[in-house]
């Protein structure tokens, strides 16, 4: 289902077949870099982790995938997350390596923001970014995003944000 588009890219909740995707975006430790995540073991659990993500039906939105409406190109996800413990959403964004440093991020962070406000009713949100994620940091501030604080999360420094969006 397409969730929000413009004339180049399309976000849309997930299929079976971005199992792949997925896989092949955290199987590159300079994508996962900055993430805190781990890689998927295999292709398997990948798809074990599509087939069981509830979140759209959950909260009415979650991780998009990016696909490009000329090409079909997939170059990663974009989206919002609920985090129900602490009644807020958060803006995400993972792309493949070459798709870095083209203002992807910053093109699909504006389309998932707008369906937040417009669609969903959202009124602020939030994200973080490992310090040293300077691309991820620059894309946030360029979005509107205000540094809040900084934690300490699994040996790393956060730098958090949240930017008002209606």
């Amino acid at each position: 289902m397409v969730i929000a588009e413009n004339e180049i890219i399309k976000l849309r909740t997930w299929q079976h077949d971005d199992a792949a995707l997925l896989y092949n975006l955290n199987a590159d430790p300079d994508v996962l870099q900055y993430t805190g995540d781990e890689a998927f073991a295999s292709i398997e659990d990948a798809r074990t982790f599509v087939a069981n993500y509830r979140d759209f039906e959950r909260f009415g939105c979650g991780r998009w995938i990016i696909e490009y409406k000329n090409s079909g190109e997939l170059p990663g996800w974009c989206g919002l997350k609920y985090h129900h413990d602490l009644k807020s959403y958060d803006l995400g964004f993972r792309l493949m390596k070459k798709y870095w440093n083209q203002g992807l991020a910053t093109e699909a962070s504006r389309l998932a923001m707008d369906y937040g406000a417009n669609t969903l009713g959202i009124v602020a949100l939030t994200a973080k970014a490992m310090i040293e994620n300077v691309a991820s940091i620059r894309v946030l501030m360029k979005l509107g995003f205000r540094a809040r604080h900084c934690s300490w999360e699994h040996g790393h420094e956060w730098q958090h944000f949240l930017k008002n969006i209606s």
